[in-house]
Formats: C-alpha cells, sequence, structure tokens
C-alpha cells in the first residue's frame, strides 16, 4: 500500500514537471514568434502605404533610406548608376546631404559629377539629386541623370558658336572689301580685283546658308513621306555634272560604273545632294590629274537588298584620328585646305542625316597618301526589279570590283576643256 501510494505520488510529480515544461516551452515559442527578426524590421520599417507604386513609376532613380542610413527601397536604376552598394548608399555627398534632411527636414538639390563605372577612362556622370523627408524616420532620394542632357545642350552651344564664326569670316570680307572697293574708286583695276574677292565671299556665304538650311531640312523632315523609287544612274550623273567644272578645272578625270538598272527608295532632293556632296569632296581633295571613281552595286544582307554607291579618290587621305570626326558638323582635316576651296565643313555631316533618315548608312575607308572612299548604303526600292534576289549582280559585281583606273572607257565621263 505503502509501495502504490508512493509510485502515484511520482507519477503526479512527473505529470506536474511535464505540464510546466510544455507551458514555458510554449511562451518559449510564443515570444520567438513576438520577437522581430532582421527581414521583419525591415518590412516594419518600408514604405508608407502607395509610395512603393509611385516611385515605381518615376523615370528618376530612387533610393529610400532609414533612420540608420540603410537603403529601404531602391530602384534597378539607382543600382544601375552605381548609387547602391551592399545596402547603403555610396556616395557620400548624397549620403550627406540626406543625414541633413533627416535632422531638419528640409529639402535639398544639388549637382554631382560621379565617376562612370567599369570605364576606367575618367569619364564624369553628371547628376542632379534631390533629397526630402519621407514620413518621420525615411528619407527620400531622387537622382536625375543629366549627361545626354548636358551632351545635347554642348553640341547645341559649339554649334552656334561655328555658326557665328562661319558666317562673320564672309560678312567680315565683304565689309573690309566693299571699303577697299571705295577707296580705290579712282583706280579701275584694283575696283575690279577686289569686286572678284566680293563675288567669292558672297559665294561661299550663300554656300554656308544653303548648306544650314539644308541640314536643318535633313534633321526635322521626314524623307519618307515624299519617297519614291531614285535611278541610281541619274544620281550619279547629277553628282558628277555638279562637279564637272571643279574637276575640269583641275583636270581630273570623273569615272562611273555600275550604275545601270539600280533604284533606291527615298527622297530625290536629298539622296541627290548627298552623293553630290561625296563627288564634290572627292573632287577638291584630290590633286590635279587624277581620277574621281563612282561605282554602285547591289548587296543582299539580312534585311534584305540594299544599294552601295562608292565615291574613290586618289587624294591626301585622311588619317586615323581624324576619320571618326569627318561626319561631325564643320569639322574639317585640313582647315586651310577647306577654306581654299570654300568647304563649310557641313558636307558629311548632311551625308551622315540622309543617310540614317533614309534606313541607310555611310562608311568611310582612308589611308593617307593613297586616298578615300566613301560607301553610302542605301534600301533598294522595292519596284526595282522584279526577281528572286540570289545575290549580287554578276555584271554589277564585275564593274564595281574593277579598280577606279580600269574602269571600262565608255563609262568614263570625260571633263571639258580647262578653261582659260
Amino acid at each position: 500500500m505503502d509501495v502504490n501510494a508512493a509510485v502515484a505520488a511520482l507519477a503526479a510529480i512527473a505529470g506536474a514537471c511535464t505540464g510546466v515544461i510544455a507551458m514555458l516551452a510554449f511562451r518559449w515559442s510564443e515570444r520567438d514568434q513576438a520577437r522581430p527578426s532582421r527581414s521583419s524590421l525591415h518590412t516594419e520599417a518600408g514604405l508608407p502605404p502607395g509610395v512603393d507604386t509611385v516611385l515605381s513609376v518615376l523615370r528618376s532613380s530612387a533610393v529610400v533610406l532609414d533612420e540608420s542610413d540603410s537603403v529601404v527601397k531602391a530602384s534597378s536604376a539607382a543600382y544601375a548608376l552605381g548609387l547602391v552598394r551592399g545596402g547603403k548608399l555610396a556616395v557620400d555627398p548624397m549620403l550627406h546631404m540626406a543625414r541633413d534632411t533627416r535632422r531638419d527636414g528640409e529639402i535639398r538639390q544639388v549637382e554631382l559629377d560621379l565617376p562612370r563605372r567599369g570605364t576606367g577612362r575618367g569619364e564624369a556622370l553628371a547628376v542632379s539629386a534631390r533629397v526630402a523627408p519621407l514620413g518621420s524616420r525615411l528619407v527620400l532620394l531622387l537622382v536625375e541623370d543629366l549627361t545626354e542632357a548636358r551632351r545635347i545642350e554642348a553640341v547645341r552651344r559649339d554649334f552656334v558658336a561655328n555658326v557665328s564664326h562661319e558666317l562673320k569670316t564672309p560678312t567680315g570680307a565683304l565689309s573690309l572689301l566693299s571699303e577697299a572697293v571705295m577707296d580705290a574708286s579712282d583706280d579701275p583695276e584694283a575696283v575690279h580685283r577686289f569686286a572678284g574677292r566680293m563675288q567669292i565671299e558672297a559665294t561661299r556665304l550663300t554656300n554656308l546658308v544653303q548648306e544650314l538650311i539644308d541640314l536643318s531640312r535633313v534633321q526635322n523632315d521626314d524623307p519618307l513621306e515624299d519617297a519614291e523609287p531614285v535611278r541610281v544612274e541619274e544620281l550619279v550623273a547629277e553628282a558628277i555634272d555638279r562637279s564637272r567644272h571643279a574637276a575640269s578645272t583641275k583636270q581630273i578625270t570623273m569615272a562611273a560604273g555600275g550604275a545601270a538598272d539600280l533604284r533606291v527608295w527615298g527622297n530625290r532632293g536629298q539622296l541627290a545632294a548627298a552623293l553630290g556632296n561625296l563627288v564634290e569632296n572627292a573632287v577638291n581633295y584630290s590633286p590635279a590629274r587624277t581620277r574621281v571613281g563612282i561605282a554602285a552595286r547591289r548587296v543582299t544582307e539580312p534585311g534584305g537588298e540594299r544599294i552601295e554607291i562608292a565615291v574613290t579618290d586618289q587624294g591626301i587621305g585622311i588619317s586615323e584620328k581624324d576619320r571618326e570626326r569627318v561626319f561631325e558638323r564643320f569639322y574639317r582635316v585640313d582647315p586651310a585646305r577647306s577654306r581654299a576651296t570654300g568647304g563649310t565643313g557641313l558636307g558629311l555631316a548632311i551625308v551622315k542625316h540622309v543617310a540614317a533618315s533614309h534606313g541607310g548608312e555611310v562608311t568611310l575607308w582612308s589611308s593617307e597618301g593613297q586616298g578615300s572612299t566613301f560607301t553610302l548604303r542605301l534600301p533598294e526600292a522595292g519596284a526595282a526589279r522584279d526577281r528572286t534576289p540570289t545575290g549580287p549582280d554578276d555584271a554589277a559585281q564585275r564593274r564595281y570590283d574593277h579598280d577606279v583606273n580600269d574602269l571600262d572607257p565608255s563609262n568614263e565621263i570625260p571633263a571639258p576643256e580647262v578653261l582659260p
């Protein structure tokens, strides 16, 4: 009886202990569940309702910081710009702005130049940073990339400066020459000489204004609104006729080949101006008694058939450092020579814009002392030839592959007699 009572007492004690342990375990589990984890703290310190949606549609890079300067929210653009690294704001000036704004609640804005990540060339990234308080504990940082806007502004500023300089040169010369004519009114020979110079400067001024108008048109107009099939043979003949007088003066022979039965799709006036500029440049930069060749061919590309028109000269060539810039407005490889030939520095810029607006491109091959080849590549007109394209036309290919000096004499367009 005593043994049974002792066993019952031990069993009661064991049950009581088990119950106590179970209760403690349950309380401990509740405490663990209620304890804020790192992720739950991040969630509780999250954005106010609706702010996340607003930030997702902003064009600016957005970063939200909490009271410990940790990143609560950052857009993908912020990571791309290198603003956020390892969950922290990586730009010290912006971090200082955020701390000051958190302290006094004032909105701050500043423009900064940041190093561009991964280039190693010292290129600066221009940004505008604006910091504002977001609620009682958070700070919102909005960063706008101004790099492209600054580049465009610099291009416009340089363009205005270049235009002003180019216009000032002939107008200043006309002013001085007119004074010289007045002072030499009693010397017919001097008046005749000065009047001739005035005509040259007036022509240069007229050409510059006209090319500025042409450049504005090709930049602003849609050439495909008035697009039509244009015969390459006619474009080549018009370009050669445009430079015929200059070529005859320097005894330069112009030869054409491979343009028969080829058509391109686009604005006839703009295409004629582009090809005319290429031929004119080739003549102006070629020595006397040399040859300028214009060759055309059809090439097959994945996007469809295209027409290549290559203009080759035997001139001074273009150095490697200048090849990337020759299509810039007002850029001249040899400024003194350009002014001597009346060049404005806009011809190749017009060619580039015409090619791009027609869905094509212009490329350059050159070797100093040997000459240059500018190739205008344009889409072929769909109605040019009803056939299944299997490759370049054999005859056109052969004519194109001939060296300029070996072109068929029947295709040569001889220069007229040299004027006295």
